[in-house]
């Protein structure tokens, strides 16, 4: 509380002489906020050399800053800004020879033979791969991602966002090798994704938090490693030479393939690999884990911006002889995960089964399997099943009203064998704005065979209703493009290698230190947006000292965000929302609404619109189905 104390105190002068010629420094009534942040990108080369990758090259991919704006509004043709701008201010590190020899005597240490991968051997296999793999080596990543993270090279300041780019090939003691991550199995199914399947042999892994219960690091630390002497992979699949086009679409699926192929003769040419590093590090580090965009609004579709939230877990039973309910959930995990991201929110839960009739069967089956409406008359798509007969039987899911400020609805699907399911889950729009609706998961004896039960898929679809983006799909600021892992893009599917809940890795549980960040910056700007439109409404001469004192307190924000001190920023921005709120004759609730219905009025269109690419899939060609 005592930097909180310094934050605010600092912004004191120029907020308060600003108030007494009738303006405010940071408050702006009606507007938007003005949040900047100067944001360090620390880059290190580990066995890279300038003469691989040269400087220019390398930074001729890079944008200089970054503004997010909400992702599930361009599906509607609106690009709605936060209020956020980022300046990257990148710093550039080739270690020298001897940090090097000691880094790779720590992997050295680390590594532990093992058999070939499934891919390695795919690699083997292909016509045009520059070498065999004779043997591997597998070495847990988060160990690696701790040693970074304290023995970082002189001047790299890990707390910072750092990304460390390795290359172990060409050195006498290199061992083919990929990184694991074991130890947390899924909490309802026992399955451990790290141990039995191939895919999850990984190049890349970071984003741990200091408490995170398994591998916590002990202090806040902010890197991502990724290693192009490891594997080749499935995840990016880079372990394929042979072919440019996988999908077979025409357009070459752009991927980043191990170290040694970058030869004359190998898959891409030498003089590529600045760009292509270059390339990671502006669509998958920056866009998709260190400074992203959020899928859905956080301030959700409340009234105001809530401070209680109660998870409402509701479960259809069609399932014959199982109760998925008790069987496959874990809600003290999904409360407690969720905590550590909502850390300001105040967080209940409460569960019942809701009655697989005949009516609910008709929806749920044409939105999985028939693609038939059970509502044409609204034009709304097949896929639309599920949020219009819930919207419609919604009394019944939601029965907390009045006692907390929002509920989160959940509603889960359990169907018997050999019934379709649309995937693991989706968290749903309203199909008219892009606002977040319902929060939808799916089960079944192929599901569960496939290692997953309810809670994961809760904790990840939830984590999108609360406006988490996947680390493998982001936006481009610079040049207004949504995307996701194909075509051009391919490659940010190493996005998904980092120790967070929105990864479809399977290796964890958690949400990243990444998402924390995000989430706060995120949080911070809603709040200070909410408190300009109830400064817009306060009678002229009414509320000036609390004016006043909303305009130091988001002073102290802006402050703190442009300080990294994102959790500060957060607390001192809902503070100043709630000091405008308090003036008497504001009507938060009141304009909240009116604000709703005018937003939704200026966002109606006739033209309907499918979330589908939000799915959690589980397809057959989808990196979380191979073995």
């Amino acid at each position: 509380m005592a930097a909180v104390a310094v934050l605010v105190g600092a912004s004191v002068g120029p907020a308060g002489s600003a108030a007494a010629a009738g303006s405010y420094g940071y408050l702006k009534p009606g507007g938007q906020p003005r949040l900047v942040e100067k944001v360090p990108v620390n880059v290190v080369f580990i066995g890279y050399e300038p003469q691989q990758v040269g400087k220019k090259a390398f930074l001729g991919e890079l944008a200089g800053g970054y503004e997010p704006v909400v992702r599930s509004r361009l599906n509607y043709g609106v690009t709605e800004k936060l209020g956020i701008t980022y300046k990257y201010d990148y710093k550039l590190t080739y270690a020298d020879r001897k940090y090097e020899d000691r880094f790779f005597r720590q992997l050295t240490k680390l590594a532990k033979p093992a058999d070939l991968t499934t891919f390695q051997q795919a690699y083997n296999d292909q016509e045009n791969n520059v070498l065999d793999i004779a043997n591997n080596n597998v070495i847990d990543a988060p160990s690696v991602e701790k040693w970074l993270a304290y023995n970082a090279p002189a001047g790299v300041d890990t707390r910072r966002n750092t990304v460390f780019f390795i290359n172990w090939y060409g050195r006498s003691d290199f061992k083919h090798h990929v990184y694991t991550k074991t130890g947390e199995p899924d909490p309802d199914t026992g399955y451990d994704f790290g141990v039995n399947r191939a895919s999850r042999k990984m190049i890349a892994w970071g984003g741990t938090t200091a408490d995170d219960e398994e591998t916590g690091l002990g202090s806040t630390r902010r890197i991502w490693f990724h290693d192009l002497s490891a594997g080749p992979e499935s995840w990016t699949s880079n372990y394929d030479v042979d072919n440019r086009d996988l999908d077979g679409d025409g357009i070459e699926d752009y991927r980043m393939p191990p170290t040694w192929e970058y030869a004359a003769g190998g898959y891409r040419a030498p003089a590529a690999l600045a760009g292509d590093l270059g390339k990671i590090t502006r669509y998958v580090a920056l866009n998709l884990l260190f400074t992203t965009s959020p899928l859905y609004p956080v301030e959700l579709p409340a009234a105001e911006p809530p401070k209680s939230l109660n998870i409402d877990d509701n479960t259809y039973e069609g399932w014959p002889g199982v109760n998925a309910s008790e069987e496959y959930t874990t809600p003290a995990l999904l409360k407690a995960e969720l905590a550590e991201l909502r850390w300001r929110n105040r967080l209940s839960y409460d569960t019942q089964d809701l009655p697989y009739d005949a009516k609910a069967e008709q929806c749920y089956l044409g939105a999985a399997a028939t693609e038939e409406s059970c509502y044409p008359e609204t034009g709304f798509p097949a896929f639309a099943n599920l949020y219009l007969y819930n919207r419609e039987n919604l009394d019944r899911a939601l029965d907390d009203e009045g006692k907390v400020d929002y509920e989160i609805p959940l509603f889960n699907y359990a169907v018997g064998e050999g019934v379709p399911t649309p995937g693991l889950g989706v968290a749903d729009d309203d199909y008219v704005t892009g606002t977040q609706s319902y929060v939808f998961s799916f089960i079944s004896p192929e599901v569960v065979a496939a290692g997953y039960g309810l809670t994961t898929t809760q904790i990840h679809e939830v984590g999108h209703h609360l406006g988490m983006s996947h680390p493998h799909d982001g936006y481009d600021s610079a040049t207004g493009v949504d995307y996701g892992p194909a075509n051009e893009f391919y490659y940010v599917n190493a996005g998904d290698e980092n120790n967070s809940m929105m990864s479809y890795i399977d290796v964890n549980w958690d949400f990243s230190q990444f998402d924390r960040d995000n989430n706060d910056r995120f949080l911070t700007a809603a709040y200070w947006e909410a408190a300009n439109r109830l400064a817009a409404q306060v009678p002229a001469g009414k509320g000036r000292t609390a004016l006043k004192a909303a305009d130091a307190l988001l002073g102290g924000a802006s402050k703190a965000f442009a300080a990294h001190e994102y959790r500060i920023a957060y607390a001192l921005a809902e503070k100043a929302y709630g000091t405008v709120a308090a003036i008497p004759g504001v009507d938060a609730a009141g304009l909240a609404t009116t604000l709703k219905a005018e937003a939704d009025q200026s966002r109606r269109t006739t033209d309907l619109h499918s979330p589908h690419e939000f799915i959690d899939t589980l397809a057959p060609d989808s990196p979380r189905s191979q073995p």
